[in-house]
């Protein structure tokens, strides 16, 4: 009797419902932008998409000035898509609309802003859990970056230290 409980115990920590899913696709994704509307990724399709996850109070904010340049010189090839994060040293304080209001009166962007997740940590989102899963890593700061490919199965991760408008992210997109 007392191993059938031992049995039992160790079953329930490895049982499939204790998993965190996983999303087999990037287009299986559905999120809120920061104006509360569901955003269904399946819109995205067959173009490449350039995540990043954003902080307002960070030394590379000024990241977003390259990110809307990217979005507005190649917006035929990639789309950009910000999430911002609060994951380091809490440099992203704000709520969804404080965030929305600082990056259009400080940067002008224009490029689809989420409301703000968790990208690492027990509380991750899905999406990241799902971009960590397809490259073995997770944000190292503020404005790390995943390049997926257009049929959604290819990821490429660049540290946050690498510029959007940076060569290695334009011959890519090109």
């Amino acid at each position: 009797m007392r191993l059938a409980h031992i049995v039992s115990f160790f079953s329930g920590l490895f049982s499939p419902s204790k998993k965190k899913e996983v999303a087999s696709s990037i287009y299986d994704f559905k999120i809120k932008s920061l104006s509360g509307k569901e955003v269904d990724f399946s819109q995205y399709r067959g173009q490449q998409l350039l995540l990043v996850n954003t902080a307002s109070k960070c030394g590379f904010t000024p990241q977003y000035k390259g990110l809307e340049k990217l979005h507005e010189q190649f917006r035929d090839k990639i789309k950009v898509l910000g999430f911002p994060a609060n994951n380091f040293l809490r440099q992203e304080p704000g709520t969804n609309a404080e965030i929305a209001e600082f990056c259009e009166l400080n940067y002008g962007v224009t490029f689809p802003m989420f409301e703000k997740i968790s990208v690492k940590g027990s509380d991750q989102h899905p999406l990241y859990r799902w971009l960590e899963s397809k490259t073995g890593k997770r944000p190292d700061w503020n404005f790390a970056k995943y390049l997926v490919s257009e049929d959604g199965n290819k990821v490429i991760f660049f540290k946050a230290s690498v510029q959007p408008m940076d060569q290695r992210i334009i011959e890519r997109i090109n």
